[in-house]
């Protein structure tokens, strides 16, 4: 298993079951994510990945339905995603990135695994349940807000960062570097 299947996996996992414990009903909740709903950061998530692997020649085949059912459309993208990582030459695959010279690995180990990771809260704080962080978590959105340096900022990405309220866990401090409040 290749470094970006692993990370894949271990991102996937926790995101899968705050996804599949949503209530029908909860799909349509607002998340911390301006005009999202709940059932949109599904769609965002399954959507640029989407596009990142189509834009570098990958078939993702058909997109599954997110509105009919946004848990199956994530099991059936995870499960096509997991194929292609699964390839040990396409995570190896060169390409120009934004950021210079990279490889689709590593981009979307950077990236795409990285947005997983933070969506996970916005699911969970959109139907009211518990995103269960772990500090190796933490440190990595920490460390991939880091790497973006101000390109974390544009249009699309993240807004701004907020003032946390004082005595609040660290959780709320690095989502609050990514414009989110509790």
């Amino acid at each position: 298993m290749n470094s970006t299947m692993t990370q894949y996996e271990v991102a996937h996992r926790p995101l899968a079951a705050i996804i599949d414990a949503v209530p029908a009903e909860r799909w349509t909740n607002p998340s911390p994510c301006e005009d999202w709903s709940a059932r949109d950061v599904v769609r965002h998530l399954m959507e640029t990945q989407r596009d990142f692997f189509s834009g570098r020649d990958i078939d993702m085949g058909a997109a599954p339905d997110v509105d009919a059912d946004p848990a199956t459309a994530w099991r059936e993208h995870a499960k096509r995603v997991i194929e292609v990582i699964s390839d040990d030459a396409v995570p190896g695959t060169a390409y120009d990135g934004y950021f210079g010279p990279t490889t689709i690995g590593a981009t979307f180990e950077q990236f795409y695994i990285w947005d997983m990771v933070v969506h996970r809260w916005d699911i969970a704080q959109a139907v009211g349940a518990d995103p269960g962080l772990s500090e190796a978590e933490l440190d990595r959105i920490e460390g991939g807000a880091d790497s973006f340096g101000e390109a974390l900022y544009m249009d699309g990405i993240c807004r701004p960062g907020v003032e946390p309220p004082a005595d609040v866990d660290r959780q709320v401090r690095v989502l609050a570097r990514l414009g989110r409040r509790p």
